[in-house]
């Protein structure tokens, strides 16, 4: 049974866990809107799959720029499809949407100390809007979003269903399931706007259950069967998005794959802002890399 996943720790985390259930599905973009997405042809003036990517993937680079959290990178995706599924945007507002999805995150989920000034992310990212039109993209954002910005993703599930398993292997077997490595193969799927129709523990649970199986863990498919049976999730919906993320992270680990990258952040800095991105600016040539899936 679930409960013998762990040990003393079991049942706060399966409280833990019980409150996303509650919760998930209320957080989730609108189905039909990301269809909609996902249907339209590239004609310049109307929202695409292909932006929707890109725009994900420079999230990205600045989610690694600043060294913030998986926990903020998915609360950012999350926010921008929210949006996108309920609103038709044109194409060159994308980026103002994308931003100020972003800042609500960080401004979420970080400390105050290390949220920058919406200047110095405007500067950073070379966009050619103003702070004024953030402040008012902020405004129309929370609004159709009824002002709830937090939200459960599947980056909680997935510290969760690790949390669960993780204690049932030996010291050495540890080495080969670690959590950086399941939240950077996460952070790939977000880069693909079909992942986000998949209900959060569903998406997070095909993450962990994809590397059971490459790691060849075995002494936790029983565990993975428990926490499946838990979740309520069909091994119909398991198998379907397992596969799904096995082609995504095969695709992303080919020179095919646009990922994200930080070095092509341009900023120009000067006075305060240098001395504010200092210790950014020493991250980015220590940031990992997106390995390949069977690695």
């Amino acid at each position: 049974m679930i409960e013998t996943l762990v040990t003393s720790d079991a049942q706060d985390l399966l409280y833990q866990l019980n409150s996303l259930f509650e919760q998930e599905l209320k957080c989730q973009p609108k189905a039909c809107g990301l269809r909609l997405i996902e249907t339209t042809h590239d004609n310049g003036l109307r929202m695409t799959a292909r932006l929707r990517d890109f725009e994900v993937k420079d999230l990205l680079s600045l989610t690694q720029f600043f060294g913030f959290s998986t926990e903020t990178f998915s609360l950012s995706v999350n926010l921008l499809d929210r949006f996108l599924s309920r609103m038709k945007i044109q194409p060159k507002h994308l980026g103002c949407v994308g931003l100020t999805c972003f800042y609500l995150s960080v401004k979420a989920t970080e400390e105050e100390r290390n949220v920058p000034l919406a200047t110095d992310l405007l500067r950073i990212s070379q966009y050619k809007f103003t702070v004024f039109d953030m402040m008012r993209m902020e405004k129309i954002v929370l609004e159709k979003l009824g002002w709830k910005v937090k939200a459960t993703t599947a980056f909680h599930f997935l510290q969760l269903y690790h949390s669960l398993v993780y204690e049932n292997l030996t010291n050495e077997r540890k080495k080969l399931f670690v959590l950086d490595k399941l939240e950077t193969h996460l952070k790939a799927c977000h880069g693909r706007i079909g992942f986000s129709k998949a209900k959060p523990s569903v998406l997070a649970l095909s993450v962990l259950a994809l590397e059971i199986q490459e790691q060849k863990l075995f002494e936790l498919i029983d565990a993975l069967e428990s926490l499946q049976v838990y979740s309520k999730i069909s091994s119909r919906d398991l198998f379907c998005w397992k596969e799904l993320v096995s082609k995504c992270l095969a695709e992303y680990s080919t020179s095919k794959c646009s990922k994200p990258n930080v070095q092509k952040l341009k900023w120009i800095v000067s006075g305060r802002t240098a001395r504010q991105l200092k210790h950014s600016y020493y991250r980015i040539a220590h940031l990992p890399t997106i390995p390949e899936s069977g690695s």
